[in-house]
């Protein structure tokens, strides 16, 4: 039984936070992604799923303007910009191995905000020290970030894009070598972000019934068509149970 966490009150105007319309995306001159059109609004919790080289994290690059449509359109909602995007990429392993603290890893994401200036300000600071309280982690501040756990590791990277996010924040498979209890915790991270702090989440997973129990909208993205919708109408499609009974074998 798929259960869903978010609590439905009244739903207040929807304001759009990413637009794409009839976009099209190309990977190594092969279009990968053809005819997209979604909305994601304000307050949203969107996870991208599908079967491998359907694009997922190509079109994760076209959300973060990284990647330019090779037709259509992405849109930012009227007061965000780009660089007010926070992003969780997925961890390689040179990066589990970065010689940094974790105080100085947190901090890098407010580099966006100094734009070209020096150093790191007070209020920079604070905006880190801030995000290391609400993700619990202010006790490992001094610590080396190669010596964290997966999951402590990827509090720390969501920390860092929270310094850099306004309203919205992109993650790419951020599960991913995570043991279960480590992914519940981290889906119950980005709950808590999502319903107390307001906070936009687009996720690509290739976890498919935790993304169907956390998220309420699913973009699928499959050879040469998509459904965009909530997890429940997802559920109910023939492409919906396919998938899903696959992913239990």
């Amino acid at each position: 039984m798929i259960r869903n966490y978010r609590l439905r009150t009244m739903k207040k105007m929807a304001v759009p936070c990413i637009k794409c319309e009839n976009a099209a995306f190309a990977y190594e001159n092969k279009t990968v992604i053809s005819d997209l059109t979604f909305t994601v609004n304000e307050g949203d919790y969107l996870c991208i799923i599908g079967e491998n080289g359907t694009g997922k994290s190509t079109l994760m690059k076209g959300l973060l303007g990284l990647k330019k449509p090779v037709a259509g359109s992405v849109m930012l909602g009227e007061d965000i910009r780009t660089d007010q995007i926070g992003y969780v990429p997925q961890t390689t392993a040179p990066q589990r191995d970065f010689p940094a603290s974790v105080w100085e890893v947190v901090l890098s994401g407010c580099r966006k905000k100094k734009r070209f200036l020096p150093g790191y300000g007070r209020e920079e600071k604070q905006l880190a020290e801030e995000k290391l309280e609400l993700l619990g982690i202010r006790d490992l501040k001094e610590k080396s970030f190669r010596e964290l756990s997966g999951g402590q590791r990827q509090r720390v990277l969501l920390a860092r894009a929270l310094c850099a996010a306004k309203k919205l924040i992109l993650l790419d498979e951020p599960t991913t070598g995570l043991d279960p209890v480590a992914s519940e915790e981290f889906y119950h991270l980005l709950i808590h972000l999502n319903r107390t702090h307001q906070m936009t989440v687009i996720m690509v997973s290739h976890a498919v019934r935790e993304a169907m129990a956390h998220a309420d909208h699913i973009l699928y993205l499959s050879s040469g068509r998509y459904f965009y919708g909530t997890t429940g109408q997802f559920g109910e499609t023939e492409d919906g149970k396919r998938f899903l009974r696959r992913c239990d074998l």
